[in-house]
Protein backbone atom coordinates (compact mmCIF):
# COMPACT_ATOMS: atom_id res chain seq x y z
CA UNK A 1 0.00 0.00 0.00
CA UNK A 2 2.84 2.33 0.94
CA UNK A 3 4.67 1.51 -2.28
CA UNK A 4 1.53 2.18 -4.32
CA UNK A 5 1.16 5.60 -2.66
CA UNK A 6 4.81 6.54 -3.39
CA UNK A 7 4.38 5.33 -6.97
CA UNK A 8 1.29 7.50 -7.49
CA UNK A 9 2.83 10.51 -5.73
CA UNK A 10 5.96 10.40 -7.90
CA UNK A 11 3.81 10.32 -11.04
CA UNK A 12 1.68 13.27 -9.90
CA UNK A 13 4.74 15.34 -8.94
CA UNK A 14 6.39 14.67 -12.30
CA UNK A 15 3.29 15.91 -14.14
CA UNK A 16 2.96 19.01 -11.93
CA UNK A 17 6.66 19.86 -12.35
CA UNK A 18 6.40 19.47 -16.11
CA UNK A 19 3.34 21.74 -16.24
CA UNK A 20 5.05 24.39 -14.09
CA UNK A 21 8.23 24.26 -16.16
CA UNK A 22 6.23 24.56 -19.37
CA UNK A 23 4.43 27.58 -17.97
CA UNK A 24 7.73 29.22 -17.04
CA UNK A 25 9.14 28.47 -20.50
CA UNK A 26 6.13 30.09 -22.15
CA UNK A 27 6.51 33.22 -20.02
CA UNK A 28 10.21 33.48 -20.85
CA UNK A 29 9.66 32.93 -24.57
CA UNK A 30 7.12 35.74 -24.57
CA UNK A 31 9.30 38.08 -22.47
CA UNK A 32 6.44 38.47 -20.00
CA UNK A 33 8.49 37.80 -16.92
CA UNK A 34 10.97 40.69 -17.17
CA UNK A 35 9.32 42.81 -14.46
CA UNK A 36 9.29 39.89 -12.01
CA UNK A 37 12.94 39.05 -12.71
CA UNK A 38 14.15 42.63 -12.26
CA UNK A 39 12.17 43.11 -9.05
CA UNK A 40 13.67 39.97 -7.45
CA UNK A 41 17.18 40.79 -8.67
CA UNK A 42 16.95 44.30 -7.22
CA UNK A 43 15.75 42.93 -3.89
CA UNK A 44 18.46 40.26 -3.61
CA UNK A 45 21.34 42.38 -4.90
CA UNK A 46 20.18 45.26 -2.68
CA UNK A 47 21.68 43.36 0.28
CA UNK A 48 25.13 43.23 -1.31
CA UNK A 49 28.13 43.37 1.03
CA UNK A 50 31.68 41.95 0.92
CA UNK A 51 30.87 39.30 3.53
CA UNK A 52 27.66 38.21 1.84
CA UNK A 53 29.42 38.07 -1.52
CA UNK A 54 31.98 35.66 -0.06
CA UNK A 55 29.22 33.46 1.35
CA UNK A 56 27.34 33.42 -1.94
CA UNK A 57 30.50 32.52 -3.85
CA UNK A 58 30.97 29.59 -1.44
CA UNK A 59 27.45 28.31 -2.10
CA UNK A 60 27.92 28.74 -5.84
CA UNK A 61 31.10 26.65 -5.56
CA UNK A 62 29.20 23.98 -3.61
CA UNK A 63 26.71 23.84 -6.49
CA UNK A 64 29.41 23.65 -9.18
CA UNK A 65 30.25 20.49 -11.13
CA UNK A 66 33.51 19.65 -9.25
CA UNK A 67 31.74 19.90 -5.89
CA UNK A 68 28.75 17.88 -7.10
CA UNK A 69 31.13 15.15 -8.31
CA UNK A 70 32.86 15.00 -4.91
CA UNK A 71 29.55 15.01 -2.99
CA UNK A 72 28.21 12.29 -5.29
CA UNK A 73 31.26 10.05 -4.82
CA UNK A 74 31.05 10.34 -1.03
CA UNK A 75 27.31 9.67 -1.20
CA UNK A 76 27.81 6.59 -3.38
CA UNK A 77 30.39 5.23 -0.93
CA UNK A 78 28.07 5.86 2.03
CA UNK A 79 25.02 4.33 0.32
CA UNK A 80 26.93 1.23 -0.77
CA UNK A 81 29.23 0.53 2.18
CA UNK A 82 27.21 1.82 5.14
CA UNK A 83 23.55 1.49 4.15
CA UNK A 84 24.16 -1.54 1.88
CA UNK A 85 22.15 -0.06 -1.00
CA UNK A 86 22.29 -1.83 -4.35
CA UNK A 87 19.48 -0.96 -6.75
CA UNK A 88 19.26 2.51 -5.17
CA UNK A 89 22.72 3.28 -6.56
CA UNK A 90 21.32 3.02 -10.09
CA UNK A 91 18.62 5.55 -9.20
CA UNK A 92 21.19 7.90 -7.65
CA UNK A 93 23.59 7.72 -10.61
CA UNK A 94 20.78 8.12 -13.15
CA UNK A 95 19.50 11.29 -11.48
CA UNK A 96 22.94 12.85 -10.94
CA UNK A 97 24.18 12.11 -14.47
CA UNK A 98 20.88 12.85 -16.18
CA UNK A 99 20.40 16.29 -14.63
CA UNK A 100 23.35 18.08 -16.35
CA UNK A 101 22.57 16.35 -19.65
CA UNK A 102 18.97 17.55 -19.48
CA UNK A 103 20.18 21.02 -18.51
CA UNK A 104 22.44 21.31 -21.56
CA UNK A 105 19.66 20.15 -23.88
CA UNK A 106 17.23 22.69 -22.44
CA UNK A 107 19.77 25.52 -22.65
CA UNK A 108 20.40 24.74 -26.30
CA UNK A 109 16.65 24.69 -26.87
CA UNK A 110 15.87 28.08 -25.29
CA UNK A 111 19.10 30.03 -26.04
CA UNK A 112 18.41 32.60 -23.32
CA UNK A 113 21.25 35.06 -22.73
CA UNK A 114 22.50 35.64 -19.20
CA UNK A 115 21.84 38.92 -17.35
CA UNK A 116 24.27 41.61 -18.52
CA UNK A 117 24.12 43.97 -15.53
CA UNK A 118 26.03 44.01 -12.23
CA UNK A 119 27.77 40.67 -12.45
CA UNK A 120 30.00 39.76 -9.52
CA UNK A 121 31.52 36.80 -11.39
CA UNK A 122 31.97 36.06 -15.08
CA UNK A 123 30.60 32.95 -16.74
CA UNK A 124 29.76 31.90 -20.29
CA UNK A 125 26.90 29.89 -21.73
CA UNK A 126 23.14 30.21 -21.84
CA UNK A 127 21.00 31.12 -18.87
CA UNK A 128 17.76 29.09 -18.84
CA UNK A 129 17.40 26.89 -16.89
CA UNK A 130 20.03 27.28 -14.17
CA UNK A 131 22.41 24.32 -14.08
CA UNK A 132 23.29 25.00 -10.44
CA UNK A 133 19.62 25.00 -9.46
CA UNK A 134 19.02 21.74 -11.31
CA UNK A 135 22.06 20.02 -9.81
CA UNK A 136 21.24 21.17 -6.29
CA UNK A 137 17.64 19.95 -6.56
CA UNK A 138 18.77 16.63 -8.04
CA UNK A 139 21.52 15.93 -5.47
CA UNK A 140 19.72 16.95 -2.29
CA UNK A 141 16.37 15.69 -3.56
CA UNK A 142 17.57 12.15 -4.28
CA UNK A 143 19.62 12.03 -1.06
CA UNK A 144 16.54 13.03 0.94
CA UNK A 145 14.52 10.30 -0.79
CA UNK A 146 17.14 7.60 -0.17
CA UNK A 147 18.09 8.56 3.39
CA UNK A 148 14.54 9.21 4.66
CA UNK A 149 13.69 5.59 5.53
CA UNK A 150 16.99 5.09 7.35
CA UNK A 151 16.33 7.89 9.85
CA UNK A 152 14.14 6.53 12.68
CA UNK A 153 13.22 9.78 14.44
CA UNK A 154 10.89 12.57 13.31
CA UNK A 155 13.36 15.31 14.27
CA UNK A 156 16.09 13.57 12.26
CA UNK A 157 13.90 13.44 9.18
CA UNK A 158 12.86 17.05 9.71
CA UNK A 159 16.53 18.06 9.94
CA UNK A 160 17.27 16.19 6.70
CA UNK A 161 14.50 18.03 4.85
CA UNK A 162 15.45 21.43 6.32
CA UNK A 163 19.12 21.03 5.36
CA UNK A 164 18.17 19.93 1.84
CA UNK A 165 15.77 22.85 1.35
CA UNK A 166 18.31 25.36 2.68
CA UNK A 167 21.04 24.07 0.37
CA UNK A 168 18.76 24.02 -2.69
CA UNK A 169 17.39 27.52 -2.10
CA UNK A 170 20.71 29.11 -1.12
CA UNK A 171 22.58 27.71 -4.11
CA UNK A 172 19.83 29.06 -6.37
CA UNK A 173 19.79 32.47 -4.65
CA UNK A 174 23.59 32.70 -4.93
CA UNK A 175 23.29 32.61 -8.73
CA UNK A 176 20.85 35.53 -8.68
CA UNK A 177 22.97 37.47 -6.19
CA UNK A 178 26.11 37.03 -8.27
CA UNK A 179 24.29 38.31 -11.37
CA UNK A 180 24.67 35.24 -13.59
CA UNK A 181 21.03 34.09 -13.61
CA UNK A 182 17.55 35.54 -13.66
CA UNK A 183 15.19 34.34 -10.90
CA UNK A 184 13.09 32.64 -13.57
CA UNK A 185 16.20 30.66 -14.61
CA UNK A 186 16.52 29.33 -11.08
CA UNK A 187 12.80 28.58 -10.67
CA UNK A 188 12.76 26.91 -14.08
CA UNK A 189 15.76 24.83 -13.02
CA UNK A 190 13.93 23.65 -9.92
CA UNK A 191 10.88 22.61 -11.93
CA UNK A 192 12.96 20.87 -14.63
CA UNK A 193 15.01 18.96 -12.06
CA UNK A 194 11.89 18.20 -10.03
CA UNK A 195 10.31 16.65 -13.10
CA UNK A 196 13.41 14.56 -13.84
CA UNK A 197 13.72 13.49 -10.19
CA UNK A 198 10.06 12.48 -9.97
CA UNK A 199 10.18 10.55 -13.26
CA UNK A 200 13.30 8.65 -12.15
CA UNK A 201 11.71 7.83 -8.79
CA UNK A 202 8.53 6.74 -10.60
CA UNK A 203 10.47 4.20 -12.67
CA UNK A 204 12.36 3.07 -9.57
CA UNK A 205 9.14 2.57 -7.60
CA UNK A 206 7.64 0.74 -10.60
CA UNK A 207 10.61 -1.61 -10.56
CA UNK A 208 10.23 -2.13 -6.80
CA UNK A 209 6.52 -2.85 -7.22
CA UNK A 210 7.21 -5.51 -9.85
CA UNK A 211 9.79 -7.15 -7.60
CA UNK A 212 7.28 -7.17 -4.74
CA UNK A 213 4.58 -8.73 -6.95
CA UNK A 214 7.00 -11.43 -8.16
CA UNK A 215 7.90 -12.38 -4.58
CA UNK A 216 4.32 -12.41 -3.32
CA UNK A 217 3.20 -15.66 -5.10
CA UNK A 218 6.29 -17.45 -3.77
CA UNK A 219 5.64 -16.24 -0.23
CA UNK A 220 1.93 -17.19 -0.45
CA UNK A 221 2.85 -20.77 -1.47
CA UNK A 222 4.96 -21.11 1.64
Amino acid sequence: MKLKFQFTLAFILSILSLICFSGMAILISGSKIVVFDHAIISFIQGSESPGLTTIMKCFTFIGSTPSVVVISLFSLFFLYKVLKHRTELILFISIIVGSPILNELLKLLFHRARPDFHRLIEINGYSFPSGHAMSAFAVYGVLSFLLWRHIPTRWGRTLLIVISIVMILTIGISRIYLGVHYPSDVIGGYFASGCWLAIAIWFYQRYQEKKFEQRRPIQSKK
